[in-house]
């Protein structure tokens, strides 16, 4: 997995509103300029999430969607040509109740590139980072405008790229964005060997214009997680003009991180230098904190 800068980092829910929709939206996603997926793991009690994240995770629940399933819905993706790193994001219950052994195993062996875990505090981190570093599979941090003793040292030892939470409270679309976030993003970056990127709350093409310059991506999630929702019937029926007006969606808020063609879309050469760009480092790489640049959602 190669990590580039100006990436954009989009979050789904595994299973919304059905699993063989989430794979065809991570085509998507991937087409319109995505350079990593998170996938979203949808769980029971979500206390890091939204209304619109907690409703996702509800209807991909009613589908069945599971930790293992999740994991093995990246593996299906990778057969149907999903090339760009896969992030599984999941609270830390389910990964406990699979086994710590088990869910590394099962996510090296269905291609996964990476796992957060947004309920697990970094002090205690520390078996987690180890399984990670045994297979591959970085622990991505997150890090929150707290205090500058901990920013320092959660940055410092950052694997695969450091997420920055860009305000405080759960996932959701926020409107506008908080005066101090630049100033933080700086004081992340004079510490972090990896890639910053910023998610919690960008849901507009605007936002991403002027977080571009102080970070090395954004993460849109909850932004995603809403048009979703608001195409679901449609997508359940495999419309295709569904699809097209998802891409456009995710196409706009891509533009400002690219160069574009004239009717604003990504330039196919564009997408294929950067999807072949992030397939062509191991895992490994990102795990020792490769400098070659590589979440948000919102989620974020």
């Amino acid at each position: 997995m190669h990590l580039d800068d100006n990436m954009f980092i989009p979050f789904l829910v595994a299973g919304d509103p059905h699993p063989d929709v989430t794979i065809e939206l991570a085509l998507v996603l991937q087409a319109a300029g995505a350079d990593v997926l998170e996938l979203g793991v949808p769980y029971s009690d979500p206390l890091a999430d939204g209304p619109i994240i907690q409703r996702a995770s509800a209807r991909a629940l009613k589908q069945g969607m599971t930790l293992p399933r999740a994991i093995q819905l990246a593996g299906k993706m990778r057969k149907k040509g999903v090339k760009i790193p896969i992030i599984i994001f999941t609270y830390y219950n389910p990964v406990l109740q699979l086994g710590k052994e088990s869910f590394f195993a099962l996510a090296k062996e269905n291609g996964v590139d990476g796992v957060l875990i947004p309920d697990l505090p970094f002090e205690e981190s520390e078996p987690i980072r180890r399984l990670g570093a045994e297979t591959n599979i970085p622990l991505i941090s997150l890090v929150a405008p707290t205090s500058k003793e901990r920013i320092e040292k959660i940055a410092s030892q950052a694997q695969g790229f450091l997420y920055c939470v860009s305000s405080l409270g759960v996932t959701g679309v926020r409107d506008t964005l908080p005066e101090e976030i630049h100033e933080f993003l700086a004081e992340v970056k004079q510490y972090s060997r990896v890639p910053v990127v910023v998610g919690f709350g960008i849901s507009k093409s605007e936002q991403v214009q002027v977080l571009k310059a102080h970070c090395d991506g954004v993460v849109v999630g909850s932004a995603l997680v809403q048009k979703v929702e608001e195409l679901s019937d449609r997508l359940l029926q495999q419309e295709q003009h569904a699809l097209d007006e998802f891409r456009r969606y995710v196409e706009q808020l891509v533009a400002p991180l690219r160069d574009v063609d004239f009717y604003g879309g990504v330039k196919e050469d564009e997408r294929e230098k950067r999807a072949a760009r992030a397939h062509s480092l191991s895992a490994g790489e990102v795990a020792r904190g490769s400098e070659a640049a590589i979440r948000v959602d919102e989620r974020h």
